[in-house]
């Protein structure tokens, strides 16, 4: 089955028939628009047209005033926050330097100390000291303090 015709008229051609008065009465008039990102408010007409707002209105001053606050409180706690955490830093960095020094000082100290128990025989040799050959010991765990003849009266 042949699919029917359409039939398309140009919105040219259906003016054509509408008598003139409707053309003139239909056709709209030309409205200038402004774009608000391009009128540029000086700092104080903006400060002067929120005076104004809030003036008018008890309600928005006071909401204003709350959010102001907090926002302000915020920013404050958390400078003083950061700084808190900044002289942290820093003094943990101080005590870690610190002890590190102390670190390299003892290992210092221990090297010292080292080399002159090495050196101990040698210089005890040339006073005249001689190495002992055996060793003697006492074992006290069994002694039992006697008593002495004035010790009885």
């Amino acid at each position: 089955m042949p699919a029917a015709a359409r039939r398309i008229q140009s919105g040219a051609r259906r003016e054509k028939r509408r008598p003139d008065s409707q053309q003139h009465e239909t056709r709209p008039e030309l409205q200038l628009l402004t774009n608000r990102r391009t009128n540029q408010h000086t700092l104080s007409e903006r400060a002067q047209q929120l005076i104004h707002w809030t003036r008018t209105r008890r309600t928005p001053m006071f909401h204003f005033m709350i959010a102001f606050s907090v926002l302000g409180a915020s920013l404050i706690g958390s400078l003083m926050l950061r700084t808190q955490m900044m002289e942290n830093s820093f003094e943990a960095t101080r005590e870690q330097q610190s002890i590190s020094r102390l670190t390299q000082d003892i290992e210092d100290d221990r090297s010292t100390l080292d080399s002159l128990q090495a050196s101990l025989p040698d210089k005890a040799q040339k006073m005249g000291m001689v190495p002992q050959q055996s060793s003697i010991s006492i074992d006290l765990q069994g002694y039992k303090a006697t008593q002495s003849s004035g010790d009885k009266q």
